[in-house]
């Protein structure tokens, strides 16, 4: 069985025992948090219903790696170089209910 949940204004295929990366949450390493069920499926594909819960536990923090932007324009001798790294959380799928 598995499930898709948004979290961070993303949408994530996830089943049962996975590690994925998703936008920074609250909560300290080791936590239990609940995510939005938006559709869940049984092995085959067939939908199964929307609602439910996923429980996952913070796995732990971390920063991605460093994305250089790079703003010109021409003519007119503008260059700006800024950096970004973006904060996650890694969590550890456990039971999906519905």
């Amino acid at each position: 069985m598995h499930a898709i949940i948004e979290t961070g204004g993303k949408q994530y295929r996830v089943a049962s025992g996975d590690v994925l990366r998703v936008e920074k949450l609250a909560g300290d390493i080791g936590a239990e948090i609940e995510l939005p069920v938006k559709a869940a499926f049984k092995d085959g594909g067939e939908l199964v219903s929307g609602g439910g819960t996923v429980k996952a536990t913070i796995l732990g923090e971390g920063r991605g790696d460093k994305i250089i932007v790079f703003k010109f324009k021409r003519k007119k001798q503008y260059k700006q170089t800024i950096g970004h790294r973006q904060s996650y959380t890694q969590v550890r799928v456990g039971d999906i209910s519905i």
